[in-house]
Order: structure tokens, then C-alpha cells, then sequence
């Protein structure tokens, strides 16, 4: 992504601060307007005052329900204050007549993008907001194609955007909002469904639209991506928690984690290098940084001993192939002028009781792989096994396999049906035949393992959570049916550290209980953390298979996929790249720092 300057001029008609949010209260209500006898009342935002400056960078953090597109939604006035004022430019978001021009200021990047997604192409969406502008025909046409190619979608411009992968639909949502050119940009949770390579381009335009004098605003929590922010506010529950520049707030690792947030990766890694073998300088905010400041210290080289070896992962203890795909091809769209791709001779084998990662660029091909294993897809090309189960005979028993492979989307919200989170995660079950008890156990169960607390999570409204919760509501609703093999497609996107951490201790734990476990993931420390063995897809085909050692130790191969290592392999593979007698297979914190450790420790 790039911004081509000519197109895109600086702000010059600066109004400071730009956006004043006054002692600002919302809570969600039912779509009856009240709420129901069950549920409590629950402040989204509480007593809020903040104020942004023209121009400036600012990064809001916080756990999943701490308010934060609650207040995105405030600043350009999808959302009105039960209780306080919110002005932009001078502003009120209360007064009807001043939103159009409310809402030319702010503009709004969902964290769902089919929110905002209204047209039957891609480059008629992007023409949307500057048609209802006004704008003459040959401007539109020269806002449509800077924005699409800002945002590398210019070859999909006659695309259906669903038709597009969920990464492509983001993409698809931002070149929509900067074809209007607003003065504020508010990055929603943009870059969740992005692959690497597209969440680094993403961030380089927001730095390239800070440069040039638009106000950005991100929502994120991936923390490493709020370092180059001026400013983080982080939210708790509706109100202001902590508010400073990054090099401030990146100093109270303790309250962070009391806020259910983390350092980020380079932070935290330099903390734990300083505690436990050396005394690094503060403020390391890159990778390059750090790398450079640990070559500084006394280390002994390659040569100078023989690098040890790892100790080898656990290994699943492999009964058999439970899934098996051969000569797997699929085009959405068959025989129709819009057919895509999708699948090309794509081969896979998972054993029983394995944890396997799926990894690839943006529209590799990985969701519509993981819809082939539970039949939601049927093989147009090729075979797909799952367990007994062969999905290209024409009398398979899809019910029997939908029951044994559970599957949760990368997009929560599209299998969210009920009112109620409680009902949500009791309706598969109920179908089973579950009742009273037996019925309310099961889904205290579920709730429980993904970290909903029961009581407090079962009477509230499915519409009214957060995105992440509602992944774990997802993920509930699917463990609930207990089945065999569980699909999972982006599970941690959207979710807090805090949320991200315990749920990938109960992956663990079901790793330990035998479950096989097939994993799509953009978070290469998620995939590392869990996989024994690793698949990467590339324009709808499998790339490379090998275990995560061996598939994350392809650094140049990973990255001309738009992919990249997990950060503790980075560094491992830019010290080595210095001479350093670091061992092969490197693929988290704890083995990079025990290797440190020992090129660090002093000869004997």
C-alpha cells in the first residue's frame, strides 16, 4: 500500500483540537429500544473526556468490552452520547445538519468491513462515498484508482467484493473511505484479517498519511503496531485508563497486564534479556534496534563452540490420517464471467491427535481449504477423506461429519444467530437431544474453556458484545458439540493478549485431551506455539509442508509469500546472519533466550 503524494495533499485548514469528546456516557440498549428482565445494564462508555489534536497519531488500546469501537463509533457519529458532547472541527455530533460534514471529517474503517461494503463491484464501492459527494465524474474515477491501488485491490476493480477474501475485504473497506479524503481516518481492529506482508503495508500508509497531516486514529491490539503511534490511550471499561506517549506507557508492563494487554514482542524480549543475563539500553522499539544493541555485547561466535541443538517439540502421537486431501481443486463462481480460483491441486494430511497450522497470504486459499473439511464445500476436483468419511461420494454423510470436524469461522458474526449468548452456545447441543441439567452443564463447560464466565456472560445480548467476545462465543457454541477434530480459522484475531493467551492455554489443554486441532492463522507466534507441522498455501495451492522448525527456518522463502517468521525466529536468524552460534529451529521467546544465554555466558 502507498499514498502517491500528488494525489493525496497535505492538510493545510488545521482546527486544533479537531476532535473534543466532553464527559461522554453510551450504553448499548435491545432493539426493542429497553432492555430485557435478564440483563443488567451495561455502560459501554463511561464519564470519557479526551481531546485529539489536527494531525496527530494516535493508537487506543484495551481489552475486548473496554469501549473502544464504541468510542470510534462516537467520532463520526454513528453513535449519539446518552450523557456528555462530542465535537469534531467545532462540531456538534448531536445536530442532524452538521453530521454529512461530520462525516466527511472522520472516516471510519470497520473492524467487520461487509458493514460498510455496499456495491456489486469493487471499484463501484470505492466510487460510493465520492458519488454521494458530488464529485465530478473524472474526479471519482481518479479518487477510485489511487484508492484501489493505495490499497493494491486495482487488478480486482471488477471484482463482486464477496468474492474477495476477508483480508481483501478490509483492504476493500479502507480504499472506500480514503476515495473520500477525510481529514481524520479511525482504523477499526483494519489490519485483524490482514496477512503480514498486508499489516505491514497497512501501517506504512497510516504513517504516510500521519506525514502528511491527516489524523489517524487506530484500534488495535496488536501492540506492536501502536509503537510509532505519538500518543496511546488505553480504555478500561468505558473510561481512560492510561493516556501518554508509547515509550511511557510500554514502561508499566505491570498495569498493562492488569488491563489485560502485553508489551510488544521487541519490549518484552528486551525485558526479559535485561532480567535475566544482561543490561540492555531502554528504549528498544525495533527489531533492528535490539539486534543491534545485543551484537554490541561480548558473545561468543559461530566458531568459537558447537552450537547447541534444541530439544526436539512433543510430538503428537500419531494414530493414522484423520483428514486427507489429494488433487483438491475448487473456482467459486464456476462457468460463470466472475470464476475464480481458489483451490489447485492442494494436498494435505493431518494424524490424529496432530495440531497443524495453515499459513498463507491473504486469498492463499485457507478458508476455503478449512470449508472442504467439514463439508462445507464438496470436492470439485479431487478427494477429501475425514476419518471413514469420503466427501466426494455423492452419499456421504455430511451430518455425521459436521459433527466430528467442528468448524469456527474467521468471521464470528456470520454463525451468531440467537439473541442470547447462553442459548447461542446451547443450540447445537439441544439439537443433540441435551436438556435441563445435562444441557446447562455443556454450556458452562464450553463457556468456561474459552474464559465466558457463565453467570456472568449466559443472559447477555449476542449484538451487544464485543468482537472478540463474540469470537469466543463462536468458539463456545462450536466445543459444545464436543467434536473430534475442531477447525479453526483465525481464532485469535480480534482478541485482547490477555483473551489471546488464555485461549491458546485451552488449545493446549485440548491438545493434551487428544483433540486434533487444524489451524489458519496469520499470528505466526500462535501457529509456533501450538503446531507440530506446518502447511503454507500460495495462490490457492500448498506450498511447502515440514514441522514448525523446518517451515518457519525458510525465512526467505516465507517472506516472497507475504509472510514472515515468528519475531523470536527474527532475531534469531539476524544474529546468526552476524556470526553469532545460535542453534537451528529457533521458534519462540523461551528457546532464543536459553540460546542467548549460552552465547552470552562467558567460556569456561
Amino acid at each position: 500500500m502507498r499514498i502517491d503524494r500528488s494525489l493525496w495533499p497535505p492538510i493545510l485548514d488545521c482546527v486544533n483540537p479537531l476532535i473534543t469528546v466532553d464527559r461522554v456516557s453510551y450504553q448499548y440498549r435491545s432493539p426493542s429500544g429497553s432492555w430485557a428482565a435478564t440483563e443488567r445494564p451495561r455502560p459501554a462508555l463511561r464519564e470519557i473526556s479526551l481531546e485529539i489534536e489536527e494531525g496527530e497519531f494516535v493508537a487506543i488500546l484495551g481489552a475486548n468490552g473496554s469501549g473502544k469501537s464504541t468510542l470510534a463509533r462516537h467520532l463520526n457519529a454513528l453513535l449519539l452520547p446518552d450523557q456528555g458532547q462530542v465535537t469534531i472541527a467545532g462540531l456538534d455530533t448531536r445536530d442532524a445538519r452538521s453530521r454529512p460534514e461530520i462525516r466527511r471529517t472522520v472516516g471510519l474503517v470497520f473492524q467487520r468491513p461487509e458493514d460498510q461494503i455496499v456495491a456489486t463491484l469493487v471499484s463501484h464501492d470505492v466510487a460510493f462515498g465520492p458519488e454521494n459527494l458530488g464529485l465530478p465524474p473524472a474526479e471519482i474515477r481518479v479518487r477510485v484508482e489511487a484508492a484501489l491501488r493505495a490499497v493494491d485491490l486495482w487488478d480486482d476493480r471488477d471484482r463482486p467484493p464477496h468474492m474477495l477474501s476477508a483480508g481483501q475485504m478490509q483492504r476493500l473497506a479502507l480504499a472506500g473511505v480514503l476515495a473520500t479524503r477525510p481529514r481524520c481516518i479511525v482504523f477499526d481492529e483494519a489490519t485483524t484479517m490482514l496477512d503480514p506482508a498486508g499489516r505491514r503495508a497497512a501501517c506504512r500508509l497510516m504513517m504516510d498519511l500521519h506525514r502528511e497531516g491527516y489524523t489517524v486514529i487506530t484500534i488495535t491490539h496488536l501492540m506492536e503496531e501502536s509503537l510509532d503511534a505519538d500518543r496511546i490511550i488505553v480504555l478500561r471499561e468505558g473510561t481512560i485508563a492510561i493516556d501518554g506517549a508509547p515509550e511511557q506507557v510500554f514502561r508499566t508492563p505491570g498495569l498493562l497486564q492488569e488491563l489485560g494487554l502485553d508489551l510488544p514482542p521487541v519490549v518484552k524480549l528486551g525485558n526479559t534479556l535485561q532480567a535475566r543475563v544482561l543490561a540492555l539500553p531502554g528504549g528498544l522499539l525495533s527489531l533492528a534496534a535490539l539486534v543491534e544493541a545485543l551484537d554490541a555485547l561480548p558473545h561468543r561466535k559461530a566458531g568459537d563452540v558447537q552450537a547447541p541443538t534444541l530439544a526436539p517439540g512433543s510430538n503428537a502421537q500419531s494414530a493414522g490420517a484423520i483428514i486427507e486431501a489429494s488433487g483438491l481443486g475448487h473456482t467459486y463462481m464456476q462457468n460463470t464471467p466472475f470464476a475464480r480460483r481458489a483451490l489447485r491441486n492442494t494436498q494435505l494430511s493431518v494424524n490424529r491427535g496432530e495440531t497443524h497450522g495453515l499459513i498463507g497470504a491473504t486469498g492463499s486459499g485457507k478458508s476455503t481449504l478449512l470449508q472442504h473439511l467439514n463439508g462445507l464445500l464438496r470436492p470439485q476436483e479431487g478427494t477429501v477423506r475425514i476419518g471413514l468419511h469420503d466427501l466426494a461420494d455423492p452419499n456421504v454423510d455430511i451430518p455425521a461429519v459436521r459433527r466430528m470436524a467442528g468448524l469456527v469461522f474467521q468471521m464470528p458474526e456470520v454463525q451468531i444467530f440467537e439473541q442470547y449468548v447462553g442459548d447461542e452456545i446451547a443450540y447445537g447441543p439441544r439439537l443433540a437431544g441435551l436438556r435441563d441439567e445435562s444441557l446447562r452443564e455443556r454450556v458452562r463447560w464450553a463457556m468456561e474453556l474459552v474464559g465466558l464466565d457463565f453467570k456472568g456472560f449466559k443472559d447477555r445480548l449476542t449484538f451487544a458484545i464485543s468482537g472478540g467476545e463474540k469470537r469466543k462465543v463462536a468458539l463456545a457454541s462450536t466445543l459444545a458439540l464436543r467434536p473430534e477434530l475442531l477447525l479453526l480459522d483465525e481464532p485469535t484475531a480480534g482478541l485482547d493478549p490477555a483473551s489471546r493467551r488464555e485461549l491458546l492455554g485451552r488449545l493446549k489443554q485440548l491438545q493434551h485431551e487428544g483433540m486434533t486441532l487444524v489451524l489458519s492463522s496469520h499470528q505466526m507466534e500462535d501457529v509456533a506455539a501450538l503446531a507440530q507441522r506446518v502447511t503454507v498455501m500460495s495462490e490457492g495451492t500448498t506450498t511447502l509442508h515440514g514441522t514448525t522448525a523446518e517451515v518457519f527456518g525458510q525465512g526467505d522463502a516465507l517472506r516472497s509469500w507475504n509472510l514472515e517468521q515468528p519475531f523470536a525466529t527474527q532475531v534469531a536468524d539476524a544474529l546468526t546472519g552476524k556470526g553469532w552460534g545460535l542453534p537451528p529451529g529457533i521458534v519462540d521467546e523461551r528457546q532464543l533466550v536459553g540460546a542467548l544465554e549460552d552465547c552470552l555466558r562467558p567460556a569456561a
